[in-house]
């Protein structure tokens, strides 16, 4: 007789597969240990390079933004204060006070500017409100409005208030409307100033208002106010307003840089306020209109301080009436009884 050979079952099959790794030796077991170990060491710097690259050109760029400013800054400073043949000596900032027109031109830009920020915002506040509350359709229209004084030059215009300026000489002489004319173009105070730069101011106080709007849920705001049966002016004063200070003081700010800033409408209508007055005595005074120039450009900068404080400073709520504080102390102390009782059921 043959012999019979035993025909494999599957059970050897498995067994004998199981075998095979451990029979082919160690080195298949330490490749796959030496790759789980490089793994982790290869994939930890990838992870680390993006990070730490942002950190360096974010530092590089705040170097050379910072540079940028600061330079020309100091070397206005050294120009002041340094005189060729004397050294060092600080007469342009000590003869500022003593200065003929100084204070009067301070004066009358920060008086403008106060009343600029005003008009500015009777202006936009009440009607941005109305039309995010009332008519959102027409954000697009009042928006285009506002944006128009960037795209006509400061040029056309002084042409256009010099041209309605003219009327009263030439055609209203002879009406009441005559001294208003005169009034608005007082040397003292000049009011056509005001209303010029009320319009310039229009873009950027819109821009402020608009993103202070657009981060505080007005409509709901106004709903819940009117529902416990406040009155439109308390609405507005009470609930809006505080919740746009940083807005108002951005937009406040704004005007402010504005007005100290601008001499193209005021030295062609013949007033000299603060800008004004720094270019008339650039020629005999170089040094000291200069340092003029430094004081103003630090005096903006503590405003812009004092502003951003005030848009950012919490806002205090008085304490209520005793009942609700006994309301408040029955309700804690009734929470803290159930949260007692459910723990002693638990237990």
């Amino acid at each position: 007789m043959a012999a019979m050979t035993p025909t494999p079952t599957p059970n050897d099959e498995a067994s004998s597969n199981d075998e095979t790794p451990s029979a082919a030796g160690p080195a298949v077991a330490a490749r796959h240990g030496d790759r789980d170990r490089q793994e982790p060491a290869a994939r930890t710097p990838r992870r680390l390079r993006p990070r730490s690259r942002p950190r360096v050109w974010r530092g590089a760029v705040l170097a050379l933004a910072g540079a940028y400013f600061v330079l020309p800054l100091l070397a206005s400073f050294v120009f002041t204060v340094h005189v060729p043949g004397q050294g060092i000596s600080f007469e342009a900032y000590t003869q500022l006070l003593s200065a003929e027109g100084f204070t009067e031109s301070l004066l009358l830009s920060l008086g403008l500017a106060a009343a600029t920020i005003a008009a500015s915002l009777l202006l936009a506040v009440p009607a941005l409100v109305a039309v995010r509350i009332g008519s959102p359709r027409l954000r697009p229209v009042v928006e285009v409005m506002c944006m128009m004084p960037l795209v006509v030059p400061p040029i056309a215009l002084v042409t256009g208030i010099t041209t309605v300026l003219r009327w009263g000489p030439e055609h209203l002489s002879r009406t009441p409307l005559y001294q208003t004319f005169l009034a608005v173009q007082n040397p003292d105070f000049p009011v056509v100033l005001v209303l010029a730069y009320t319009v310039l101011a229009l873009p950027f106080v819109y821009r402020s208002l608009d993103a202070g709007l657009r981060a505080v849920d007005v409509p709901t705001l106004v709903e819940a106010a009117r529902s416990c049966g406040a009155s439109w002016p308390y609405v507005v004063l009470r609930v809006i307003l505080p919740n746009l200070r940083a807005a108002l003081a951005g937009a406040g700010f704004l005007t402010l840089a504005l007005v100290l800033g601008e001499f193209t409408i005021a030295s062609l209508l013949g007033f000299q306020p603060f800008a004004v007055w720094i270019v008339s005595i650039s020629g005999a005074h170089a040094r000291m209109s200069v340092a003029v120039s430094v004081l103003s450009l630090l005096i903006t900068w503590l405003l812009l301080l004092l502003l951003s404080r005030a848009g950012t400073t919490p806002t205090t709520v008085s304490a209520g009436p005793s009942r609700g504080s006994g309301t408040s102390r029955t309700s804690r102390t009734s929470r803290s009884s159930r949260t007692s009782r459910t723990s002693g059921k638990e237990s």
